[in-house]
């Protein structure tokens, strides 16, 4: 039976860098002693801590996720940041490739008050989206990128923010176990130059971007030049990025001029 202490040593051994925290928090999650083990063999096993607890912590609030689902990253709350100081209070904010929702859930938070909608093609990530979602006001809808969204935001959307996923192909396997093993497939592969759904992305933008309305796409700093490119052919006005410290980049796209 690991109690207490025990249970830091354990993790530490199985290599989690963040021994003590993780442990605290599993200790935290637990009902029981049996509970705990059984949570505790979980993560030495491999298992994302998230999925475990059932929440992640994003933007400083804890975001639902579940077995199956993206786990959203700290780097990508530099794209939230981003969509909500372009966005004012009230704007119509679309999470495309929504994963948990977790995206669209911090918009809105830091707005106060917006029009949201998610989407998803995987039932998993709807389910687990409609937890962040719709406490928050917000509608998640599943479907193939904009096929999922109702016609009314057509031309009406402000700041639509696209996470879909960038990893070429034949990276996949250098992914930590964590994302490979127990993240979909879908949510990670970007196809052979890790583009092919960012492409999909800027080709619809324009028409569902509302007059000065942003498209927001997180990539990586290699593939920055030809996301942008991407957005450009789409006929969008493309701005790229970037913090270091969180090693995120996102690029920007939009109908007009941006200022910062």
């Amino acid at each position: 039976m690991i109690r207490g202490s025990d249970v830091a040593t354990t993790l530490r051994a199985a290599g989690c860098v963040f021994a003590e925290d993780e442990a605290h928090l599993l200790i935290e999650a637990a009902r029981d002693a049996e509970e705990l083990n059984h949570l505790v063999e979980q993560r030495v096993s491999g298992r994302p801590l998230e999925h475990l607890l059932g929440w992640a912590e994003f933007c400083g609030k804890r975001m639902a996720v579940g077995p199956g689902v993206f786990v959203p990253r700290r780097r990508t709350e530099f794209l939230v940041r981003q969509a909500a100081m372009i966005a004012a209070p009230g704007a119509v904010v679309v999470d495309l490739c929504c994963g948990s929702g977790a995206l669209g859930a911090a918009v809105s938070d830091l707005l106060g008050t917006c029009t949201l909608h998610a989407a998803d093609i995987d039932p998993a990530a709807v389910r687990c989206a409609r937890r962040n979602v719709e406490p928050r006001g917000g509608t998640v809808h599943r479907g193939d990128l904009y096929a999922a969204l109702p016609d009314e935001l057509m031309g009406r959307v402000d700041v639509l923010l696209a996470n879909a996923p960038y990893v070429p192909t034949e990276s996949i396997g250098l992914m930590p176990p964590e994302a490979r093993l127990h993240e979909p497939r879908a949510a990670l592969d970007g196809g052979t130059d890790g583009l092919a759904v960012q492409r999909r992305v800027a080709q619809g933008a324009a028409q569902w971007l509302a007059p000065g309305g942003v498209l927001l796409v997180e990539t990586s700093a290699a593939q920055a030049a030809e996301t942008a490119r991407l957005l450009i052919e789409a006929g969008l006005l493309a701005t790229v990025v970037s913090d270091d410290g969180l090693d995120a980049t996102v690029v920007l796209g939009s109908v007009r001029s941006i200022s910062f």
